[in-house]
């Protein structure tokens, strides 16, 4: 299937018509409202991505790809010494605004391997360059998640119930997403799940996001809160779990929102199959284990007050708030990627399949 820009252009973060600006949908404002912002300065841009106003870890890396872009158009009349530095210089202040998806980093990464490879050009042509590779990056993702659906289709049947926590469908990633494009691809095809959204705790983004877009689709979609995990895989209404994924280190461990980990471990204690959906730039074949992986601790005020009418803690109660933990390969089934499903043992066949 090829992915026109027109296609592009209906993910939650894309570049505008006249090219000049990065459009976001505003992910901290849904359900309720569907905002869209217009972003072309750094700071704005390292913001949206902080403030998880674009969030999912491809979705991050295409908003990357895009805003460097725009950057790069903005500096286009300047020396070319001043502007590579520029450019160099920004890049490592975007991706220092979320360390542990590393697709962040490999945008960027990209980004500026394609500039450094037009070096000789005029600063002109780096940046029309620039805007063919954001681009590029943008369509293969795309790609990248209907193979993702389509390999994850093979894993379950019409009918079966799938839980998943956090959100990884297409505000998240694009197209079809990873985590939920199973799903969606098999509405298409007239496959029909069962789906439990974990509400996910402290963001909230099952709940605002991910039964947001299920719905969206028509899928059915049931909202629980994360302690009823338990309940309902003990009751026999889950066959598979499909999680997404921020970074998969060489040997299978890997990092997702708060209390996937635990939702393996569940899944492990119920017989039920458990999976982690990604696209090939989140394995990390540089990241030996998930001890390797570095876990971002966001404001305590997330826990404390933010969707509280009133604070639900004292100010003075210490408050423990990281962003992912990190799931032991162990408890995993499968790894489903854009290139293939990758089953035990992970350290010899991510390997194989990665370099």
């Amino acid at each position: 299937m090829e992915f026109t820009e027109k296609d592009l252009r209906r993910d939650s973060a894309h570049l505008s018509e006249d090219y000049a600006k990065v459009v976001i949908l505003d992910q901290t404002r849904l359900p309720n409202e569907e905002v869209f912002l217009e972003i072309k300065e750094l700071e704005e841009m390292y913001r949206a991505i902080k403030t998880l106003a674009v969030r999912g870890a491809p979705m991050i890396g295409v908003f990357a790809a895009h805003g460097m872009y725009v950057r790069a158009l903005q500096k286009a009349g300047m020396e070319k010494e001043a502007f590579l530095q520029q450019m160099e210089e920004e890049g490592a202040y975007l991706v220092s605004s979320r360390p542990t998806a590393v697709n962040l980093s490999w945008a960027v990464r990209e980004m500026l391997t394609e500039m450094k490879s037009h070096a000789k050009e005029p600063v002109a042509e780096i940046v029309e360059a620039l805007r063919k590779k954001a681009l590029a990056i943008h369509r293969e993702n795309s790609e990248m998640s209907r193979r993702i659906a389509e390999y994850g289709l093979t894993l379950v049947k019409t009918g079966d119930g799938i839980l998943t926590h956090c959100n990884a469908g297409p505000l998240a990633c694009g197209a079809y997403g990873t985590a939920t494009a199973p799903v969606l691809l098999g509405k298409e095809l007239g496959i029909d799940f069962k789906v439990f959204s974990d509400e996910t705790r402290p963001l909230l983004q099952g709940a605002r996001l991910t039964s947001y877009e299920l719905q969206k689709n028509g899928v059915d979609v049931t909202l629980i809160c994360d302690n009823m995990a338990s309940m309902v895989m003990k009751n026999g209404w889950v066959q598979a779990v499909f999680v997404g994924c921020d970074r998969i280190a060489a040997n299978g461990d890997f990092a997702n929102k708060i209390g996937t980990s635990g939702v393996a471990i569940l899944a492990k204690h119920y017989g039920i199959p458990f999976y982690t959906l990604g696209p090939a730039s989140t394995v990390d074949m540089n990241c030996p284990t998930g001890d390797d992986i570095k876990i971002e601790l966001r404001n305590p005020d997330e826990i404390r007050t933010m969707w509280y009418e009133k604070p639900m803690a004292l100010q003075e109660v210490k408050c423990f708030n990281p962003s992912f933990d990190v799931t032991d390969h162990e408890l995993l089934t499968a790894i489903v990627t854009d290139r293939g499903v990758v089953y035990p043992p992970f350290d010899v066949n991510l390997k194989k399949l990665f370099g």
